[in-house]
């Protein structure tokens, strides 16, 4: 599969460049890049949607809200060191770890990520803090019923009732 934009994010080792509709079941997703020079890295989430306000107008008689895509495709992470380096040309791999159904989900996923990483004790990544608020009636219940199990470095995702924990 091609993408339609320069530096294309990758999923499971594909481009993943899907259509609108495809999207409309995900709210945003977990990312790594990686600085192809040095090896260093940034974690973070985006979501693929944003909050747009139509105003008034004669035919409309209060706003209405509404959702659009939101630049994710050209996006770098929040970080101030990375976008510095993107603007001056430093190439990065850009690759999407978890795709998230809601925002509470995509908050977690980011900061489990870098917690079991240690990005903030170790050099090797950009990442300067941690902000987290999650509460557990965001997270969907698929995502509390699953486990990711390792084996031989393969990660699995196992029911948590097959655990016995």
């Amino acid at each position: 599969m091609t993408s339609d934009y320069l530096n294309p994010w990758v999923y499971k080792g594909k481009v993943f460049d899907p259509s609108e509709e495809e999207l409309k079941e995900w709210v945003g997703f977990c990312y790594r890049l990686t600085e192809l020079e040095t090896g260093k890295m940034y974690i973070g989430k985006k979501f693929f949607w944003k909050p747009k306000t139509l105003p008034i107008t004669k035919k409309r008689k209060r706003r209405v809200k509404t959702k659009v895509l939101s630049d994710w495709k050209e996006y770098y992470g929040s970080s101030e060191s990375v976008k510095l380096l993107v603007e001056q040309g430093t190439p990065f791999k850009r690759e999407i770890l978890h795709l998230a159904r809601t925002k509470g989900e995509c908050s977690y996923l980011e900061a489990k990520e870098q917690f079991d990483k240690d990005v903030l004790l170790r050099d090797e990544y950009y990442n300067e803090f941690i902000g987290c608020k999650i509460h557990s009636k965001h997270i969907s219940k698929k995502m509390k019923e699953e486990v990711e199990v390792r084996v031989s470095g393969v990660p699995y995702k196992v029911p948590r009732k097959d655990l016995n924990i």
